[in-house]
């Protein structure tokens, strides 16, 4: 048990990582590097399960793209984590992994992932390497709140609550998306409860609910509809859209879910629109169009006249009533602007990542929460959102690179001043 008001240099410090996703062992590195004594808390059976889950899809880690322009997919959050985003950019976590024998390379549209293709190796040595630099990992431990002092946790572990007082808390609990591999946001009253403003947990980077007729589902769920583009509030993202039982998911969903996700809060509903041919005119394909022969019907005009796929011909149906247009300006115009009204998303525990969490004024440059110093916050647990692309690994990995030297940093203006930085927490008992 460390004595929290010996800030002395010569004695080791002791850190308390709780959440065990890449924000928090990227952050027990970084203090384990430095000669900090660290134990990672995760409450599920074992860490890195939703670096796994991602690396199901090859493990996009970062993106190629030069700096600023990844920057300004973080939007409004971006003023608060360009600075950790730059000090700990692409390049350096490319160099990482190339460090865990992971090597990247750049697809074809820019994103990086794992020579591999693959989480589990690069997990497998990472979690070698912080093994042998005497990190602890405990799994099991759920964290429950805050103790005495303002860095001493509480967890329930398998036998039965303690608390540990240590000099410096890193906090990486992760948003509210996939519960199942332990991002449920079950610390939100814990630190609602320690004074700290914490704002409504929403879905991004999910799936748009849509109420297909059965007849529609029956015979084309789970099929793409191929190099589609979707558009909402003037911004167009281009790519493949999979029709769900639910609803779409897909690439260009997941971009636009956020901007879909908002208009819904706003008024109640939001329309996208799809444009099915998007290397093509209206007036191109209305030419197409009044080129088909007498007699053909509408089906066969949109599949053999315009090119579109059985599932987009039917999608055109589906969405623009039963009773299409005939005229071909008409026709080609509804084409290329399918109008489709969303009024829902698919709920947070299905969705990619989250939007909501701690406010970024909670936290002060170094990632430490104002209201409780020692405590440091990294990953999605902050209010910040991002599309796929590997935009969300990317900040996740910067924020808990950032968090771990915002805490060596505080330890060292404590040990260079003596001051021991001890607070009690009036009244509060976690």
């Amino acid at each position: 048990m460390p004595d929290p008001t010996d800030a002395s240099p010569d004695r080791r410090p002791i850190a308390a990582i709780v959440g065990g996703g890449p924000a928090g062992l990227i952050a027990a590195e970084v203090l384990a590097d430095v000669g900090w004594s660290v134990t990672v808390h995760d409450h599920m059976a074992s860490v890195g399960r939703k670096l796994l889950l991602a690396g199901r899809g090859g493990l996009n880690i970062t993106h190629s793209e030069p700096l600023d322009h990844l920057l300004d997919h973080y939007g409004t959050a971006r003023p608060r984590l360009e600075a950790a985003v730059r000090a700990w950019d692409a390049t350096a976590l490319r160099a990482w992994c190339a460090g865990l024998g992971e090597p990247t390379f750049v697809g074809s549209s820019g994103r990086v992932f794992p020579s591999s293709f693959r989480a589990t190796p690069l997990l497998r040595a990472w979690l070698a390497r912080l093994t042998a630099s005497g990190v602890t990992i405990a799994t099991r431990h759920r964290f429950v709140g805050f103790g005495p002092s303002e860095h001493s946790i509480v967890v329930d572990t398998p036998d039965g609550r303690i608390t540990s007082e240590v000099d410096a808390v890193v906090l990486a609990l992760g948003g509210a998306s996939w519960p199942r591999v332990g991002s449920d946001g079950g610390w939100v009253d814990a630190l609602l409860g320690a004074g700290v403003v914490v704002a409504p947990m929403r879905p991004a980077n999910c799936g748009l609910l849509v109420p297909w007729r059965d007849e529609f589902i029956g015979r084309h769920e789970g099929v793409p509809v191929k190099d589609v583009e979707l558009t909402v509030d003037g911004v167009a993202v281009r790519g493949d859209v999979v029709i769900t039982a639910a609803g779409i998911e897909g690439g260009p969903v997941y971009a636009l879910a956020a901007a879909v996700r908002d208009g819904i809060e706003a008024g109640g509903s939001s329309t996208l629109t799809f444009d099915l041919r998007p290397d093509r005119s209206v007036e191109q394909l209305a030419d197409r169009i009044a080129r088909a022969r007498p007699g053909d019907s509408t089906s066969t005009v949109l599949r053999r006249g315009l090119g579109l796929s059985p599932v987009a011909a039917a999608l055109v149906r589906e969405l623009g009533g039963r009773h299409l247009p005939t005229d071909p300006a008409s026709l080609a115009a509804l084409v290329k602007a399918l109008p489709c009204t969303v009024v829902a998303t698919m709920p947070i525990d299905r969705a990619i990542s989250s939007a909501g969490g701690i406010a970024l004024d909670e936290i002060d440059e170094g990632f430490m929460l104002r209201r409780l110093p020692g405590v440091f916050v990294a990953g999605e647990m902050i209010d910040w959102e991002a599309p796929t692309g590997g935009y969300l690994l990317q900040a996740s990995f910067s924020t808990g690179v950032a968090a771990a030297r915002g805490a060596i940093a505080w330890w060292r203006e404590a040990a260079a001043s003596g001051d021991g930085r001890t607070y009690e927490r009036s009244g509060r008992d976690g």
